[in-house]
């Protein structure tokens, strides 16, 4: 089962300062940033298994040298799972080393970032894409093969790099530029290729799909369900809801939970936004607002569903 696998995680933890925790919790190998980010990216404190240092290496190209040790230190007779949590593109934004991105032609001083940081923003993503492929091709033949790799963002892009979404219906807010973020799931047990799936899925789902893949647990566990199921064929998702949440500065909640063709936003303040999604991905059009009312019966019926199934799953 699960407990056959050697573990890892490198990266950023960001869920306790104590540098012992991430091997308090079961993690077999930790080395990365404790916090939730770094103010230098060339300047941060490393925590391996509990040991704290002081590092000036570059920290995308030095998760992934971590990363890539680690790996070529596996047993190939013993499976192994390991998380990888980049910073990048993560404040502060900044010019990576020119050998990591192709804009070689931006300025690297501090006041031409902050005067346009979007471009910036975009060399970071570059480069965090280039180690992550030199990660994957330092793995042997074999051993890529026999690897799922699942790729996934934490939260949307800052609201001032963001695209087409304006500053405050991105990350942090509950609007699709915060919470709708990027997978990908490619290797081993994955026969479908460049296709897109539109179940609904949220990363918490990620728990229970890797413990149904590792035998380590069930499918459905903890609010969180496999979606193993879309790996093959045309399977896709059986999982009618999806929901998220964002605590304010009042303590409160804005929430949103959508289907498969609306989402319904309730915000701490009262006030309710109801969208046809995916067709409206900018959430331009309101249907709550009063010169769209009456609802059509389609809408008035996804209104329904989905603020009661809200209601039901915060009071419960």
């Amino acid at each position: 089962d699960g407990s056959d696998y050697e573990t890892a995680v490198v990266g950023k933890w960001h869920l306790e300062r104590d540098a012992d925790h991430p091997n308090d919790v079961g993690v077999g190998y930790y080395a990365g940033s404790l916090r939730g980010a770094v103010t230098d990216y060339s300047d941060w404190e490393l925590t391996t298994n509990g040991v704290e240092t002081d590092v000036t290496d570059y920290i995308t190209t030095k998760y992934t040298d971590l990363a890539k040790d680690w790996i070529a230190a596996q047993d190939k007779g013993k499976p192994w799972f390991l998380w990888l949590a980049h910073n990048a593109p993560h404040t502060p934004f900044h010019l990576p080393p020119l050998d990591l991105h192709d804009r070689d032609d931006l300025p690297s001083d501090q006041a031409s970032v902050n005067a346009n940081e979007q471009p910036y923003y975009f060399a970071m993503i570059e480069s965090m894409d280039h180690e992550i492929g030199r990660l994957l091709d330092s793995m042997d033949e074999d051993t890529r093969n026999n690897t799922l790799v699942i790729f996934v963002g934490d939260n949307g892009t800052p609201g001032g790099v963001a695209q087409e979404y304006g500053r405050r219906n991105a990350k942090g807010s509950v609007y699709q530029g915060g919470i709708n973020v990027p997978m990908i799931v490619s290797g081993a047990g994955v026969t479908r290729f460049g296709t897109t799936d539109e179940s609904l899925i949220e990363t918490v789902d990620i728990f229970a799909t890797v413990a149904e893949l590792t035998g380590a647990g069930n499918a459905n566990i903890h609010d969180s369900n496999s979606f193993a199921s879309t790996f093959e064929g045309d399977n896709t998702n059986s999982q009618e809801y999806v929901l998220s949440e964002v605590e304010t500065d009042g303590g409160a909640f804005d929430r949103a939970i959508r289907n498969a063709t609306h989402k319904y936003m309730l915000f701490d303040d009262g006030t309710e936004r109801l969208h046809r999604i995916p067709s409206d991905q900018l959430e331009e059009t309101n249907w709550l607002n009063v010169n769209r009312l009456p609802l059509s019966v389609e809408d008035q019926a996804a209104y329904d569903v989905l603020k009661n199934r809200l209601t039901s799953i915060t009071t419960e």
